[in-house]
């Protein structure tokens, strides 16, 4: 596999009930390349981490707590991180997705690398991708599973469009639908995936608590989405445009749903060379594994954005405009750190 990957094993028993501070987590800020230009791994698990054994001063994944709020705030920033203006953000982004936004976010040994823990041992699975958009992330589950077995859902019915034109989903369910309120019944798939739509969940507890809800008892949820930077334009960027979850804000939200054995793993394009400072907008691929049958034992309140309510169209096109500026950031990041990669010398951090 191209890119070197870790994994960080967190239970229950390391969280308190509530929020991740909101300082950066401890074996994330500063995470850049060892002096041999690779990432510094996180602690041991089960699973065999690529790359080289971690030193005994590695840095490991702890998870704290805080406040007792899992939303992120109404009051924060969130220009594009709203579902109705992501729904237009996708209508346009959905021309151009696969071949200018995925080849700098979203390879193809990205994509593999991080479905990894999913644990597709089977092609008799049953599988719901959850904001699968183009399809980019199922293209990579049916190389594992029948597609008549995989359902792939999203909110932009101009990225399912692009998704049906694909002759390896013929046999897809393809359907719209609401991360944070699955049309399926409790106990349905064995296997949940996510990648690249929880940055735009107001309330990413409720859509996890959703993926618990509708996997079968020993169903894993595989969830990939962005990591919080930790340079301070690339922070300002992510908190105007998008949700940027913080490492231990993704295992809290886990654990709290219900699930158990959870792992993290970081992932990212080779040319970053293991550099996460900038943030990456798939970053980590999250697992964890449902031990019982039926819901989630997290209660929650009613949803934090009904999408049904009008809104202001200045305060929206304000939003919008916003939202693709900082949007427009995050693509030239990408090609910043490939270049370095040009320029500097392999086994030198960038």
């Amino acid at each position: 596999m191209a890119m070197a990957s870790t994994y960080a094993p967190c239970g229950a028993e390391a969280l308190a009930p509530g929020r991740a501070k909101v300082r950066a987590p401890v074996g994330f800020l500063g995470l850049g390349p060892s002096k041999a230009g690779l990432p510094r791994p996180l602690a041991a698990t089960k699973r065999p981490a690529a790359g080289p054994a971690p030193a005994a001063s590695s840095p490991r994944l702890r998870c704290s707590a805080a406040s007792s709020s899992s939303a992120r705030p109404v009051t924060a920033p969130r220009f594009i991180q709203h579902k109705k203006e992501a729904f237009w953000f996708y209508r346009f982004l959905s021309i151009v997705y696969d071949h200018v936004i995925n080849p700098g976010h979203w390879t193809e040994d990205m994509r593999d690398d991080a479905l990894e823990p999913a644990d597709l041992y089977s092609r008799h699975l049953k599988v719901v991708d959850v904001g699968g958009g183009t399809g980019f992330t199922t293209l990579g589950i049916v190389k594992h599973v029948d597609p008549e077995n995989v359902t792939l859902l999203d909110q932009s019915p101009h990225q399912l469009e692009k998704a049906k034109q694909k002759e390896a989903l013929k046999g897809v369910t393809i359907m719209e639908g609401d991360a944070e309120d699955l049309p399926f019944p409790t106990d349905t798939f064995d296997r949940y995936v996510s990648a690249g739509s929880i940055e735009y969940w107001p309330d990413p507890q409720r859509g996890i608590k959703e993926a618990y809800r509708v996997l079968r008892m020993g169903g894993v949820a595989c969830l990939i989405g962005p990591v919080y930077p930790t340079f301070w334009l690339s922070r300002f960027f992510a908190d105007m445009w998008m949700l940027f979850p913080k490492e231990e804000e993704y295992i809290e939200w886990f654990t709290k749903a219900g699930f158990k054995d959870v792992k993290l793993k970081r992932i990212g394009p080779k040319w970053y060379r293991g550099v996460r400072r900038h943030g990456l907008i798939m970053g980590c691929s999250v697992t964890g594994v449902k031990r019982e049958r039926g819901d989630s034992p997290l209660q929650l309140g009613p949803k934090a954005e009904d999408v049904s309510k009008p809104v202001n169209p200045i305060t929206f096109f304000f939003r919008f405009l916003m939202g693709t500026i900082c949007a427009a950031y995050y693509v030239l990041v990408p090609i910043y750190m490939w270049i370095k990669d040009q320029i500097v010398p392999k086994g030198k951090p960038i």
